[in-house]
């Protein structure tokens, strides 16, 4: 196991800023996950930390060594990426054992090596087939093993289960899960499903537009994100999100008007001089009750019923931004049925326009 610092690593291509200049510390035997939309520089920070990529500024440290100016091979790191990238005409056995054999270890170490690996895989029975007598899963976890089987100071994944299909993108998290506790290996995982990053991670980090928004544990930030990003980066279904101006500020928090009629309070403290100003109001799906009496409603425009879940769209005219709400499994809806609901105060968030929260009464 070994720890990963950046500091200050940026880069650049031309005029184009991909990753603002970064620092990020990993600790040793953590499982890191680093999400964010396409674009905003994630699978860009992975790349530099391998030495894929030369950084415009910026140094990576492996266990406190400067790696910034050494090759890939030089740094024990290993990665697995998006597509599999086996070789087609190598058996398992020989796509696991390869990089011993470029390391030209002795043979009875690398058949035992790859025994080892292939047993914590559950490959053992397939070693002698080629890629493609596999199925998407068991190639994926061929290209784990590869990785594994220097036992390399710190694992890289780049959206290793994004080509799979839903049931053994869950099956692979559940099996990426367990191989973390048993190697206590320190991974950094890249990916765009804020799913992947809830299920996995000791600690999520949330980049956009080239920068870190916010570190932390998956509860951490589900429960205060720092921005209106992460806000919408972290929770399935999406945090609704609702303009709204606001109206006052009193002892127990603040009180906002939503399109301009209904008000709502919201358990944060707002400065004085931010009345009467724009901000964003935030609500998640789970967190809204039904209240005939409510400050969010509209009618029903889509309708989804996911076994033990339910979830109503709401739209309502001269509203800027529908609402989607949790329902009860057993709550029977109409398309076109209005339907109102309230949310408690220590539920709700506010974000200023440059979308930063605002500090909770009660953090």
């Amino acid at each position: 196991m070994s720890s990963v610092i950046v500091q200050g690593l940026s880069k650049s291509f031309g005029s184009t800023t991909v990753l603002r200049p970064t620092n990020l510390a990993i600790d040793e035997g953590e499982f890191v996950v680093i999400v964010g939309p396409s674009g905003c520089g994630k699978s860009t920070l992975l790349r530099l930390i391998a030495g894929l990529e030369e950084p415009t500024s910026g140094c990576v440290l492996i266990d406190y060594r400067d790696v910034t100016a050494l090759d890939p091979a030089e740094r024990g790191l290993s990665m697995v990426f998006q597509s599999y990238a086996l070789y087609p005409h190598l058996s398992v056995f020989d796509n696991i054992a390869f990089p011993l054999r470029m390391a030209q270890c002795p043979k009875n170490v690398i058949a035992a090596k790859v025994a080892e690996v292939a047993e914590l895989l559950e490959l053992s029975s397939l070693l002698q087939r080629r890629p493609k007598a596999l199925s998407g899963g068991q190639r994926q976890r061929v290209s784990i093993g590869r990785a594994i089987v220097r036992d390399p100071a710190v694992l890289l994944l780049d959206e290793p289960l994004s080509n799979l299909d839903a049931g053994l993108r869950v099956r692979m998290r559940h099996e990426l899960a367990r191989l973390h506790q048993r190697l206590g290996a320190t991974m950094v995982y890249v990916t765009h499903d804020q799913i992947e990053a809830m299920t996995l991670a000791n600690r999520i980090v949330v980049m956009s537009s080239g920068r870190i928004e916010q570190t932390g544990a998956p509860l951490d930030l589900y429960r205060t994100p720092a921005t209106i990003r992460v806000a919408e980066a972290i929770g399935s279904p999406a945090m609704n999100l609702l303009p709204v101006s606001i109206a006052s500020v009193e002892e127990a928090g603040t009180f906002v008007t939503i399109s301009g009629e209904v008000q709502c309070r919201v358990a944060v403290r707002v400065p004085p001089s931010a009345v009467g100003g724009r901000a964003t109001l935030g609500v998640r799906p789970e967190h809204l009750r039904a209240d005939p009496l409510g400050a969010f409603g509209g009618r029903v425009e889509l309708f989804e019923r996911l076994g033990p879940l339910s979830f109503a769209h709401l739209g309502e005219a001269g509203v800027e931004a529908s609402v989607v709400a949790q329902l009860p499994s057993d709550r029977r809806v109409t398309l076109g049925e209005a339907i109102r609901f309230s949310v408690d105060a220590d539920d709700a968030h506010l974000f200023a326009e440059d979308g930063i929260a605002y500090t909770r009464v009660n953090p």
